[in-house]
């Protein structure tokens, strides 16, 4: 056996981690690491898309399917409660009768008579300021809370005995209110065209639609950019009684 001193081979030299081998091995580490990263996150999908994202508008449409659900169901429980508190509540006939009209001017029971329909929409895609009107800007072109609420007041003031915003039925707590092109109306979501339902004397919600200053300038933005406007007659309709929560929420101040 020979030793070191005899061996032709020289002795074994162990590796020298120079910097720039550090500075490679790090790079080759990361971009593994940042592939695999990559891999996990689209789970074969493309990055690029929103396929694989949750949408705020589609959260928005999920809660607003979910409130119907439970507005539906919540209608159906109180409506047995009723029926179960009206079999034996001590009452008089008075008092029966006076709460009968308590609940009519609440808006919780049906209503049925002639009623006007009333349709609002945004300018089409394409829209252009007719002659002698200025070319329109974005805001010009689509439907605002105003022009939802004039329409709801000059029923209001027309004698509308109930008023129903696309399918909801509006009470006194009611707010009408826009997000953007969108109307929430107690916890549910609309987009345009909206339809607004009003059961009274024809003639007089008509003319209060006529005379309200507030529409008077809609019918403006009507001719000038072609925003929906239009009025259509129902011999009879029956509006639904509000199904969903009656309680007034306000704010409280913090002790």
């Amino acid at each position: 056996m020979s030793n070191s001193a005899d061996s032709s081979e020289g002795p074994v030299r162990r590796p020298i981690w120079r910097p720039v081998r550090l500075l490679t091995a790090g790079v080759f580490a990361l971009a593994g690491l940042i592939f695999v990263t990559s891999f996990n996150t689209a789970k074969g999908t493309n990055l690029r898309t929103d396929d694989s994202l949750l949408k705020l508008s589609d959260l928005i449409q999920e809660r607003s399917d979910k409130n119907a659900e439970l507005e539906e169901s919540t209608g159906a429980v109180r409506e047995n409660v009723d029926s179960l508190a009206g079999r034996d509540d001590g009452s008089t006939k008075a008092e029966d009768a006076e709460l009968r009209g308590l609940e009519d001017a609440a808006g919780t029971k049906k209503v049925s008579g002639q009623a006007l329909t009333v349709t609002l929409d945004d300018a089409p895609p394409d829209a252009t300021a007719n002659p002698g009107f200025p070319e329109p800007q974005p805001n010009d072109l689509v439907i605002h809370q105003q022009d939802l609420q004039a329409v709801v007041n000059a029923l209001w003031q027309g004698g509308a005995s109930g008023i129903r915003v696309m399918d909801q039925r509006l009470i006194s707590t009611s707010a009408v209110r826009c997000v953007g092109n969108t109307l929430i109306l107690q916890g549910r979501v609309y987009s345009p065209p909206y339809k607004i339902t009003a059961v009274g004397d024809q003639d007089k919600l008509r003319k209060a639609l006529d005379d309200s200053p507030a529409i008077q300038n809609y019918q403006l933005y009507v001719q000038a950019y072609g925003l929906g406007w239009q009025v259509d007659e129902h011999a009879k309709t029956t509006l639904p009684g509000h199904t969903g929560t009656v309680d007034l929420h306000y704010a409280k101040p913090v002790k």
